[in-house]
């Protein structure tokens, strides 16, 4: 069963949204309606200050939201590591959409966890949202990474939906925080952004 609350106003643009550098979007907009980021930021560099999970659109009806990596532990990710995957998965039309699979060139696969058990597909119910990482399962986690990361250094994930296709995001190592938390909170007020038409929030990242 899918959390549902409203959407940011950052849902509603094909923006990639980060701090400093930047997050390149690898697909996944028209031209038409991306803003063009500066370049993706150096794997090798951390950005002073961490940087903001990217908001992307998939097609008119399927975005991802605020699609980041947990802050390590200890302040990195080493080779062989595994690193715990946020996100919200949004769906703003009739029917219902399925995240069939989650894959990248820098882990070597990936642990869905749900409330019914293990493994992907992830669905999302028409006119709903599902978080990832929020409360409740799901939770996902990429495997054995093959580099180290540091916060605001980023891996390209390709989301593939059966419905929708499929969209590679760079994903940022989230900032660094007291508490290595999931980067998301559920304020209530704001209905009004939510087009599904319900009273909570969607998660925004913590400082």
């Amino acid at each position: 069963m899918t959390a549902r609350s409203p959407l940011l106003p950052a849902a509603r643009t094909c923006l990639a949204a980060a701090l400093a550098g930047g997050v390149l979007l690898l697909a996944g907009c028209s031209a038409d309606r991306l803003e063009e980021d500066a370049p993706a930021e150096d794997p090798g560099v951390e950005v002073d200050g961490g940087a903001i999970g990217p908001d992307v659109r998939v097609n008119d009806d399927v975005g991802l939201q605020q699609v980041q990596l947990e802050y390590p532990l200890d302040g990195v990710y080493a080779v062989g590591e595994d690193a715990r995957l946020f996100m919200a998965v949004t769906n703003t039309g009739g029917e219902p959409v399925t995240l069939t699979d989650i894959s990248g060139p820098d882990f070597s696969g990936v642990r869905v966890e749900t409330a019914e058990g293990q493994g992907l597909p992830l669905t999302v119910d028409a006119d709903d949202n599902l978080y990832v990482g929020a409360e409740d399962p799901p939770n996902v986690t990429l495997l054995d990474l093959g580099r180290e990361l540091r916060s605001s250094q980023s891996v390209p994930v390709t989301f593939t939906f059966a419905e929708a296709g499929e969209v590679t995001i760079d994903v940022p190592v989230s900032a660094e925080r007291q508490d290595p938390t999931p980067p998301f909170d559920f304020p209530d007020d704001d209905p009004d952004q939510d087009p599904t038409g319900d009273d909570a929030a969607i998660p925004s990242p913590a400082g």
